[in-house]
């Protein structure tokens, strides 16, 4: 196989910023969530931070995942839609430089503005997003590339793209090319708010099952309309073959597709949680795919997901990846 994982999803470039707990209602945004604008709505937000103090990087939950999954050694392919502009440049040079393959050539990227998001980090290391799509709203079926998803191992769907149709129909696209090759089709359900204002498509995406489904404790419920984590769990066996449920600081649970294993948090001071869900979730993809186990891919996730947390932005450093590697393998 020529990849690990190929993966489809917005590709966002994140600029992260520091707000107060005041800032929220000041601003009349929902905390603690991931909420779609448009570009006026995010400028007025970008007008009332300090943009001095913001850091850019690359971001998109399932490009935060394949990244990480670069990091820790994998290879994966990327699906995703730019625009020809400096954003688009920037998430193109940032794949390129963590050896991450794409469908995306700069020079015919479509005319328009490149998909940005505001990451706001309130005292608590609570994560709040404002996304502005821009032309990252027309990824379509045309994007999907067959012959990369016939070598993968697994196919990674974005669960953000459910709000977008022409997203939702390359979603679809790609886990029917999937089937038809045997590749393995993972989803993330990616954030509450997906999962509660876009079941219908959620559902759909699930169809009679995914062989791999990650999700929060929060988005469990919801999926399965249920109070409890126990009854979550049963009922997620009866749309996925194998699945986790990451609980924050109360660490993870695996089901590997008899058992059910819980994995330790590890302890972390959080300052930043952006992107902690996509960090387990490449570090586990990368378990998985390079010979270990489903409690020892959780462990190594879990592992480096309380990396992620103790510092700003979703990407860890070049360092910071050999010293997980080393602490796991210790």
């Amino acid at each position: 196989m020529k990849y690990n994982v190929f993966g489809i999803g917005n590709a966002i470039v994140d600029i992260v910023t520091e707000v107060d707990h005041d800032f929220f209602e000041k601003n009349e945004v929902e905390k603690g969530v991931m909420t779609l604008v448009d570009e006026k709505r995010q400028l007025h937000l970008m007008g009332a931070i300090d943009m001095k103090k913001s850091k850019m990087s690359g971001g998109g939950s399932a490009g935060n995942t394949v990244v990480a999954l670069n990091q820790f050694g994998g290879k994966s392919f990327y699906a995703c839609l730019v625009a020809h502009d400096e954003l688009g440049k920037f998430f193109l040079e940032d794949l390129k430089n963590h050896d991450v393959h794409t469908n995306l050539k700069f020079e015919h990227c479509p005319e328009g503005h490149s998909g940005r998001c505001l990451v706001m980090t309130s005292p608590d290391a609570q994560r709040t997003m404002n996304t502005f799509l821009g032309v990252s709203s027309f990824l379509a079926p045309e994007h999907v590339d067959e012959t990369a998803i016939k070598n993968s191992q697994y196919v990674y769907l974005e669960g953000y793209l459910v709000s977008s149709p022409k997203g939702f129909e390359a979603m679809k696209e790609t886990k029917k090319i999937a089937e038809k090759n045997k590749t393995d089709v993972a989803l993330t359900f990616s954030d509450p708010s997906m999962v509660k204002y876009f079941s219908k498509q959620m559902e759909e995406i699930v169809g009679a099952s995914v062989d791999l489904l990650f999700c929060n404790d929060e988005e469990a419920m919801i999926f399965t309309g249920t109070e409890s984590i126990v009854n979550a769990r049963e009922k997620l066996k009866q749309v996925a073959k194998r699945f986790v449920i990451t609980q924050g600081s109360n660490g993870a649970i695996v089901y590997d597709g008899d058992t059910f294993i819980n994995i330790e948090p590890y302890p972390a001071s959080a300052v930043d949680t952006n992107g902690a869900g996509d960090m387990f979730a490449g570090a586990f993809l990368y378990g998985i795919t390079h010979g270990h186990s489903f409690a020892g891919s959780g462990k190594l996730a879990s592992l480096a997901s309380s990396h992620v947390v103790r510092q700003w932005g979703p990407r860890l450093k070049k360092g910071e990846v050999q010293k997980i590697l080393t602490e796991f393998n210790g």
